[in-house]
């Protein structure tokens, strides 16, 4: 069973060609092995880009914070404050970014086990049912479409934004959330879409900086 958080711009059960999403995903283990965190970016329906990492503690044990911001320049995903991701804005280089409809949030879990656990070798038992997805004290700060339509396309003057837009629109990370990266890379990921042998091509932006020092923000 994988527990998931995504930003999505339709229902994840009927997105097809075109979507744009972005994925915090839990995957299942087997009882006593470290879970597996799985990030994903798609843009203009083109996915395929999960990294796996493990955390240096128990999800399970309690709650932690899983946040992603999503800006013109690029999307980080951070655990507990933790820069762990980032994907960068490189459409003027050809590769498709989420800039160009509106998304929603969708929380869930569902059955992953036909790749989740150990390449889907893993089968859920279901003798351990119900399963069951907490969350607590969710937040956000979002450009809200104007017309109300969540497939809206269209330049930012389309959408609403909130006063504190100010303080993440233009937000990138500085040296230190670069560093903070580069730790989480070095020491929990095991997976990483850019070296995974079974890709048919390599993603035209694993040769473009994903993690390079900029300005603070």
């Amino acid at each position: 069973m994988m527990m998931f958080v995504q930003l999505t711009s339709k229902d994840p059960t009927a997105a097809g060609d075109g979507h744009d999403e972005i994925d915090f995903e839990f995957l299942g283990n087997v009882s006593g092995e470290p879970y597996l965190m799985q990030t994903n970016v798609f843009a203009q329906g083109v996915g395929g880009r999960e990294q796996r990492s493990y955390l240096w503690f128990d999800p399970t044990e309690d709650f932690h914070n899983y946040t992603i911001l999503w800006n013109p320049l690029n999307i980080i995903f951070s655990v507990d404050g933790v820069p762990v991701r980032v994907f960068r804005n490189h459409d003027a280089n050809g590769v498709p970014y989420l800039s160009r409809q509106a998304m929603k949030v969708h929380a869930t879990i569902w059955d992953g086990d036909t790749w989740a656990t150990r390449g889907g070798r893993v089968k859920i038992d279901w003798a351990h049912a119900p399963f069951v997805a907490s969350y607590g004290t969710y937040a956000a700060s979002a450009c809200v479409s104007a017309a109300g339509n969540d497939d809206q396309e269209g330049a930012p003057s389309a959408f609403c934004c909130p006063g504190d837009a100010s303080s993440w629109m233009a937000r990138r990370l500085g040296p230190d959330g670069e560093r903070a990266v580069a730790w989480a890379r070095d020491n929990y990921m095991v997976m990483d879409y850019c070296d995974d042998p079974w890709n048919l091509g390599r993603p035209a932006e694993c040769d473009m900086d994903q993690l390079q020092l900029a300005s603070v923000v």
